[in-house]
């Protein structure tokens, strides 16, 4: 029997749900993976915080996956939630669920991929704090300078959330393998579990054996 699926977007901010920004590359992905738009019923978007769980237009995809007997179908997992214990009660639903950028995936690495997210989401955040607090005891008056112009405000924008994007990337890379190396993989395997979710070196690059190796080592 042909799967029919139930594609979920979820976009963070009204901005990006009405300028397609975020939507349109995760409409791409679900189209790639499904060859057959007639397997596609329909879709659900939800324009909300990753932070949050109450999601109306979710619950309404899984109640129209339950009915139809379909697979809930998301582009990538962080799409879904950074929340672990989220992840886990939509797998014990009972609701079959995929995500383009991990086919393959069983249920032990969605469980894997969304605790290593939730705990980056949770050091991003405390590092965040204390590094204010510091600033705050050191006598720095925090907020924006009076002085600094909206084009300065937006380049140190853009430079601390790709920092934070590569940063992360490689501290969920780096846990992910080691992981996989505990439960006997070989590097070759790693590495190729590495591409398959997605991660690059910082350079851009797919992983090979060797900057598998450079990765267990740091």
């Amino acid at each position: 029997m042909t799967t029919r699926y139930i594609p979920y977007y979820r976009v963070s901010t009204a901005r990006q749900g009405q300028s397609g920004l975020g939507l349109e590359a995760q409409q791409a992905a679900v189209r790639a993976f499904v060859a057959n738009p007639a397997q596609l019923l329909g879709e659900f978007v939800e324009v909300e915080s990753g932070k949050k769980n109450q999601r109306p237009q979710l619950l309404a995809a899984i109640a129209a996956a339950r009915a139809a007997g379909a697979t809930l179908l998301i582009a990538k997992l962080d799409r879904l939630s950074r929340n672990a214990g989220f992840i886990f009660a939509l797998r014990d639903s009972g609701i079959a669920f995929v995500c383009c950028d991990m086919p393959d995936a069983n249920t032990l690495t969605v469980g894997l991929f969304a605790v290593i997210a939730q705990h980056e989401r949770e050091m991003i955040s405390k590092r965040t704090k204390d590094a204010l607090a510091a600033k705050k005891a050191r006598g720095a008056v925090l907020g924006t300078p009076a002085n600094m112009t909206p084009a300065a405000i937006a380049k140190s924008l853009a430079i601390r959330q790709e920092n934070a994007r590569t940063n992360q990337q490689n501290q969920q890379a780096a846990r992910l393998g080691k992981l996989l190396q505990a439960q006997g993989h070989t590097l070759q395997q790693i590495a190729q579990e590495l591409n398959d979710g997605g991660y690059r070196t910082r350079r851009g690059q797919h992983f090979l054996p060797m900057s598998v190796l450079r990765l267990l080592k740091r």
